[in-house]
């Protein structure tokens, strides 16, 4: 299995920097990635895009700056859903009494 990971991670890192070669950036790229790629995701964007930010031999700066904002853009997606499930979990316990509390987390 852990080879098969290796070349999705390969197919999507290739994937982000023939788009990004072309010009493609942002949400275009992202499609660009999807359409050659229906398995990403936001995790497996983001570390393919880790292994072309420490790739050697890419060293196109725009390229670089491409697929780094759109790393970064989807880490924070990410980022934000979880932190928004959080904070609402956290709001409801606030508001929940002590008896209401136990039963959510019981001992």
């Amino acid at each position: 299995m852990g080879r098969r990971n290796e070349l999705a991670k390969r197919k999507i890192y290739e994937a982000l920097v023939d788009g990004a070669s072309t010009g493609l950036g942002d949400a275009a790229l992202y499609a660009y990635v999807q359409e050659r790629c229906p398995q990403v995701n936001n995790k497996k964007l983001v570390r393919a895009a880790l292994l072309a930010l420490t790739d050697p031999h890419l060293a196109d700066r725009n390229i670089l700056q491409t697929i780094y904002a759109l790393a970064i853009k989807k880490r924070l997606e990410d980022l934000h859903a979880s932190g928004s499930e959080t904070s609402e979990r956290s709001q409801h316990e606030k508001k929940a009494g002590p008896n209401e509390e136990q039963a959510l987390h019981p001992a």
